[in-house]
């Protein structure tokens, strides 16, 4: 089964384009179309996702982001409780909402921290040859999921900040469907943002 995973399907701009990439892509497109339209069953697609992708980019030496999928395989099982059951800190109902300037505040100091402690460890742990590309989005995303996790309209504005790297990034190591899939992530994340906006 593995292997017919990793088959190539069609090549894409001189690259390889495999059926484990294709499935990948149809379920992540399927996955922010839930979380557009505020569907909890978003997270365990992003949950089925997250597993296919780290095997993609594990083997094209993007351990960063491998890991990150890692990552929110674990935190869709949060963002998931959090949808179906979340409050706020007042105990209401866990709704769509803007950060605090102190929140905001936070949310950047996270970023301009984990960027280069993610950077520095790819770069002396790994043989990734883009430690700080695949170190940015890797730990910008980080920030993005607890934002959706917790309904802030912001992760929107996060996601296309990490789209947009993202989509040099996988174009560099050839994964031109997933490059084609993140340049449709910055499109739906600018339809997210405005469809939480008429939320509010």
């Amino acid at each position: 089964m593995t292997g017919h995973l990793f088959a190539e399907a069609f090549t894409l701009w001189g690259a390889p384009t495999t059926w484990l990439e294709i499935v990948a892509f149809a379920i992540a497109l399927a996955m922010v179309g839930c979380n557009i339209r505020e569907i909890h069953w978003g997270w365990p697609l992003a949950i089925v996702s997250s597993v296919l992708y780290f095997a993609l980019f594990w083997r094209s030496k993007l351990y960063g982001d491998a890991a990150l999928q890692v990552f929110f395989a674990v935190v869709a099982f949060w963002g998931w409780l959090q949808w179906l059951r979340g409050r706020r800190e007042d105990g209401s109902a866990l709704t769509v909402s803007r950060l605090s300037r102190a929140g905001l505040t936070r949310v950047l100091l996270a970023c301009a921290v984990l960027w280069p402690a993610t950077g520095l460890f790819l770069k002396h742990f790994t043989d990734t040859d883009v430690p700080w590309w695949d170190a940015f989005p890797t730990a910008v995303s980080i920030v993005g999921q607890f934002l959706l996790g917790r309904k802030f309209i912001e992760n929107w504005a996060v996601w296309i900040v990490v789209n947009v790297v993202s989509v040099g990034l996988f174009a560099y190591k050839g994964l031109w469907l997933t490059a084609l899939l993140y340049t449709l992530f910055i499109a739906l994340s600018g339809v997210g943002w405005r469809a939480w906006q008429r939320k509010l």
